[in-house]
């Protein structure tokens, strides 16, 4: 846990940095990847209404505990095909809890009745245990109109928001590219995968807007953060951006796990366990949609910001501007060193090979002896000067005696009292 605090901490800090913006085109053609295998998906293979779109009967039969089986919903397909109506060729018949779910096209009474009664022999229930719901294919009209227009609604809403937030409409252009991301994605995969398309696949389609919306505006305040005063930071309007996204990504890679886990079993729950029912399609379009929503935000809504801002002229002068004050200081060293603060770390003064502080010998006082200057000893013999040692930050080593100067013997000035300055 410490190497991935560490990790972010690093990453908020700058000294770790994923260049997201940089190769904003790779993550273009993996989203278009994505993108053209779910339209492929509704184009060839088209959605799987359930019946409350598209109209029918549904039978629901209770079964006794650990009886709904897959042998008896082939009892139940087969006795369904052989009643012989043109609308039962086709039945959808899947295992729900303890029930066994039958979906057929629209019947008459008489024909429904009939139905009814072959279930019931096929499987040696009750009358009882068989429950039947006719539904018309004009609710199911209603509630995807109501769906679209609700969905028209929240992405005009969207725009206004996120356009008086920022007071830029280029975000909300990013948002709403990366919402319509996500939504074909996730309408994409019900196309392949063959899950029926109910109102509790629409619940989860509406419900996942907020959340990528959620985490892309979240990036987006760290970017307004970042390039407020971005002619300060000697930064270009990219790295910023780059730098904010780097900055919010542990929290949304967080914040995405903490949701995807609860969604991801109840996935499991509703397709492993019941077999089918509105949990299974409410939890596929949550899971679905929150991973292409926290893919978005960070690889597809910011990028996109980035792209546009960086075609006015404003934004291209300041990165101009920063790219030339940066070559400047990589030419003249001077130009970038750093300004002192309490939190500096002390560091001990160069050596040459020799072991020697550069300058050194240059330093030494009037009347000092040099290292290689002979000191003559009592004997009368020369010897070379012992060099005192050397100590490094925080030791105290002993004090050296100061040397007589050349200004020892000159009369030095005295401060004279007020009422005798400027008298000679």
């Amino acid at each position: 846990m410490s190497k991935i605090r560490n990790f972010g901490h690093a990453l908020y800090e700058g000294k770790v940095s994923i260049d997201f913006v940089g190769r904003r085109k790779l993550w273009y053609s993996i989203s278009a990847l994505i993108l053209v295998a779910a339209i492929a998906g509704l184009l060839f293979r088209g959605l799987n209404y359930g019946i409350e779109f598209k109209g029918g009967v549904e039978y629901r039969v209770s079964m006794p505990s650990g009886q709904a089986t897959q042998e008896n919903v082939v009892k139940i397909r087969e006795a369904v095909v052989g009643t012989g109506l043109a609308a039962a060729e086709a039945p959808v018949v899947n295992t729900s809890g303890n029930s066994i779910r039958v979906q057929i096209e629209p019947l008459n009474n008489r024909q429904a009745t009939q139905v009814g009664t072959a279930i019931q022999r096929s499987v040696g229930v009750g009358r009882d245990a068989v429950s039947s719901d006719s539904i018309g294919a004009t609710w199911g009209a209603q509630v995807g109109q109501r769906a679209l227009l609700g969905l028209v609604v929240f992405l005009v809403l969207v725009v206004l928001f996120i356009w008086a937030y920022f007071r830029e409409w280029k975000m909300s252009v990013g948002a709403i590219v990366a919402l319509i991301h996500d939504l074909v994605i996730t309408v994409g995969v019900y196309a392949l995968s063959g899950f029926e398309v109910t109102p509790a696949t629409v619940t989860g389609v509406l419900t996942i807007l907020g959340f990528s919306l959620y985490d892309t505006v979240v990036v987006f305040d760290k970017v307004r953060e970042n390039t407020k005063n971005l002619s300060r930071t000697h930064q270009t309007y990219s790295e910023a951006a780059n730098l904010a996204i780097n900055q919010s990504l542990v929290r949304s890679i967080n914040t995405s796990i903490v949701a995807l886990l609860p969604v991801g079993a109840l996935l499991y729950v509703g397709v492993v366990s019941l077999g089918s029912g509105a949990l299974k399609d409410l939890a596929l379009a949550l899971f679905v949609g929150m991973a292409a929503g926290t893919y978005s935000s960070i690889f597809i809504a910011t990028p996109l910001v980035v792209q546009l801002k960086e075609m006015e002229p404003g934004v291209r002068a300041g990165d101009a501007r920063a790219l030339k004050n940066r070559k400047r200081r990589e030419v003249d060293p001077f130009a970038n060193v750093p300004a002192f603060t309490e939190d500096m770390p002390l560091a001990d003064a160069p050596v040459d090979a020799a072991g020697d502080v550069p300058g050194g010998d240059a330093r030494d006082t009037a009347g000092d002896v040099g290292e290689d200057e002979p000191v003559p000893s009592e004997a009368g013999a020369a010897r070379p000067a012992a060099r005192p040692p050397r100590f490094t930050a925080g030791e105290r080593g002993p004090s050296r005696p100061v040397s007589q100067s050349a200004s020892a013997k000159r009369a030095q000035p005295s401060r004279k009292p007020r009422s005798q300055r400027g008298k000679k």
